[in-house]
């Protein structure tokens, strides 16, 4: 206190004011000086030790402990440097205190300056909110009016097209309603008032009210538009019923112009059924009339002679020509019955021909030419087949029909013609008997199938379907009379029986190939098992007309010939692997087994009994049988032994005439021989008692026998006897 009343006597030349303020300050500094020293009713022991050993810690203290000074008179002396230091320091404040009044008048100045900034920029800142509000709201109006600009201008796009496609010009008008049908122009603006019809009528759902100012005109250019369309439909239509028209031509300018047929069916259905049904109407009659026509003349052409129930296999009479089997005639004549049962070149209608140009039956009879069933047949189901894809293909695009609609629409244009030529084939096969034919129309018929369904033109299945079943009926029919005819042949009234083959075996191996050849691309199994039975009957009258024969050998010649006859057509028919040849085969080779033992009998008949017995006898202790029998082998060879080789050389060429059937059958006998021979002389060896009789007795050796054999120019390996079974 004493320190505050100094300050405030000694200041008594500046103001009131002021000297107030500054004896204030310094107070104020003055508590902050002293030390800051907490009351004795506050303290606690805790506290104080607390208290003392933080002063403990104190520099000054820990000094005045080291230096054993008394702690009171250090404290003392402390005090007093204390006050004197907050003398000088009072002292020095009282020194600045004009200065610091004019820091406190300067710094409050300061304050009002920066007080009026702080307004100045609150106000500078509210202003700038206001800017940015303002800027805010023009950017969002600058928007909605960019949104409200675009809307504008996307709505006059589409009014500008709706109008553009309500409108009907002038030209439009014109066009329509001078310039012809065919012009290119009038097919333009035929799909521009397409469009713009069904444009209109949408928009007349949507309740739109321009609508209403162009549906007059647009209904009167649809009005105008269809009758013009259907009268040219309808005169293209009509033209097919003019004589002498080439049906193409109308039907590829309807092509041309498929869409007339589209607007009707779009903008008058009733009209489009008219069209339709009037097509349909004309066509049916056009094409009925047309394949009657043209039937009734290729008929005409047919050959004058065909068979009849007579020519059968079983037909007990002989060709009455030398007419080849296979003949070399592309259209051979049929009144021979050799050629009712050969292939010869038939055949070619399914090859060559099967897509040649029809038969045009004025220019044929100019010239005079026949031609068996199957061509007459062929140039029918080929028009046919042409006309047909080509009207099925025209009603889907023109007519813009699918499916089961293009398939009943067809159906009731082609239904008419179809029973017509099933009709006629039915009158044809009802008397035929010529199985070659039938059979070559039912390939034709397969082989037409392909092609339509190549076409993507499956519709005529059904109908072709009808005919193989009428084919296959026929065939079954003339087959079992074939049959029935090689049952009831009785050898024993034929004049003579020779041993080459047998004119109704000949007859049937060309039959039997011809079917082979046919049926290998599309098999049939009625047909296959139909000639299953044929060639059981074939060879069980093989077997009967053999027995006519007294002596097994010629039985055998005969059987052998024949089948031989059958293997050589059914190879040249079909490949040496196919199952009909290997049957054959078999056959064969068991007959020439059985002749090549037989054959050597008349020749050898004591040595192959030798051997036969030879073994057994043996076993037994019949020595003395084989010993006797020595003596009359010996006499086989005494002679010229090479006399005989030629005698069985001569009986094998004359039984078979075929070189190829003689050589390898001789080369058989041959081998049987020296196998017989090779058994002879190990069984000679064998025996004691044999081979001392036999030792007088100059047989010839094996080798000698061997290279008087190969004389006859027979390739023979050295141990091939040896094999033989």
């Amino acid at each position: 206190m004493a320190t505050e009343e100094t300050f405030h006597t000694d200041n008594t030349g500046l103001g009131d004011l002021e000297s107030e303020q500054l004896y204030l300050e310094a107070a104020n500094i003055l508590q902050k000086l002293q030390l800051d020293k907490p009351a004795d009713e506050d303290w606690s022991l805790d506290d104080m030790e607390a208290n003392i050993e933080e002063n403990l810690q104190d520099q000054f203290v820990q000094e005045a402990l080291t230096q054993d000074i008394d702690l009171a008179q250090y404290s003392e002396q402390i005090e007093e440097k204390l006050q004197v230091h907050e003398k000088a320091f009072v002292q020095d404040f009282i020194n600045e205190a004009n200065n610091i009044a004019n820091l406190h008048m300067q710094i409050s100045s300061c304050d009002k300056i920066l007080e009026s900034m702080d307004h100045m920029l609150k106000n500078f800142q509210n202003n700038l909110a206001n800017i940015s509000n303002e800027i805010r709201h023009l950017q969002q109006y600058s928007a909605e009016l960019n949104i409200k600009k675009k809307n504008r201008e996307l709505v006059r796009g589409q009014l500008t097209q709706v109008v553009d496609e309500m409108v009907v010009p002038q030209s439009m008008i014109q066009i329509i309603t001078d310039v012809p049908v065919t012009e290119r122009q009038f097919l333009e603006q035929l799909h521009e008032l397409s469009h713009k019809i069904k444009f209109v009528k949408a928009q007349s759902f949507h309740d739109a009210i321009a609508c209403q100012d162009v549906q007059e005109v647009l209904e009167k250019l649809r009005i105008k538009t269809i009758s013009k369309i259907r009268e040219f439909i309808l005169q293209k239509i009509y033209q097919f019923r003019k004589p002498m028209t080439n049906y193409e031509v109308p039907q590829n300018a309807l092509l041309r112009n498929r869409f007339f047929f589209e607007f009707l069916l779009t903008n008058d259905r009733q009209i489009a059924d008219e069209i339709r049904r009037e097509y349909l109407d004309t066509l049916s009659k056009v094409y009925c009339s047309y394949f009657k026509a043209y039937s009734s003349k290729l008929i005409k052409l047919q050959l004058d002679e065909k068979p009849d129930k007579d020519d059968m296999l079983g037909a007990d009479d002989r060709p009455r020509s030398n007419l080849s089997f296979f003949s070399t005639s592309a259209r051979p004549n049929l009144k021979h019955r050799a050629t009712v049962f050969s292939l010869g070149n038939r055949d070619c209608v399914l090859k060559q021909e099967l897509e040649a140009p029809i038969v045009v039956p004025h220019a044929q009879q100019k010239i005079e030419v026949k031609y068996p069933y199957e061509y007459i047949f062929r140039s029918e189901q080929y028009a046919l087949l042409d006309n047909s894809c080509r009207e099925y293909l025209f009603l889907c695009d023109f007519f813009m029909l699918q499916n089961r609609s293009a398939t009943e629409f067809f159906m009731e244009i082609f239904d008419k013609t179809f029973e017509l030529i099933q009709k006629n084939v039915k009158t044809y096969i009802s008397d035929s008997y010529d199985p070659i034919a039938i059979l070559l129309c039912m390939h034709l018929v397969y082989r037409y199938q392909v092609i339509a369904n190549k076409r993507n033109v499956p519709i005529l299945n059904k109908f072709h379907s009808a005919l193989i079943q009428l084919f296959e009926s026929r065939f079954e029919i003339i087959m079992k009379a074939n049959i029935d005819s090689v049952q009831r042949v009785e050898p024993h009234k034929f004049s003579s029986i020779e041993l080459n083959p047998h004119f109704i075996v000949r007859r049937y191996a060309e039959f039997s190939g011809a079917v082979t050849r046919l049926n290998d691309e599309f098999a049939n199994e009625k047909i296959s098992t139909l000639m299953t039975r044929l060639q059981v009957e074939i060879l069980n009258l093989i077997v009967r007309m053999s027995n006519e024969f007294p002596q097994r050998k010629e039985q055998l010649i005969f059987i052998i010939n024949n089948y031989d006859l059958m293997l050589s057509v059914l190879t040249a028919y079909t490949s040496e692997d196919s199952p009909e040849c290997h049957d054959v085969k078999e056959l064969l080779r068991d007959r020439i087994n059985e002749y090549v033992k037989e054959v050597l009998i008349p020749y050898f008949s004591p040595l192959i009994t030798f051997v036969r017995d030879g073994d057994q006898s043996i076993s037994d202790g019949n020595m003395r049988q084989l010993e006797n029998k020595l003596s009359t082998i010996s006499k086989l060879f005494t002679g010229d032994f090479r006399k005989t080789f030629d005698l069985i050389h001569n009986d094998v060429i004359r039984s078979f005439p075929s070189l190829k059937l003689s050589q390898p059958i001789l080369k058989d006998v041959f081998t049987q021989f020296l196998s017989d021979y090779h058994d002879f002389q190990r069984l000679l060896s064998s025996n004691t008692n044999i081979k001392t009789a036999a030792a007088n007795i100059p047989f010839p050796n094996l080798h000698q026998l061997m290279v008087e054999i190969k004389k006859f120019k027979l390739p023979f390996d050295g141990d091939q006897f040896r094999q033989r079974p």
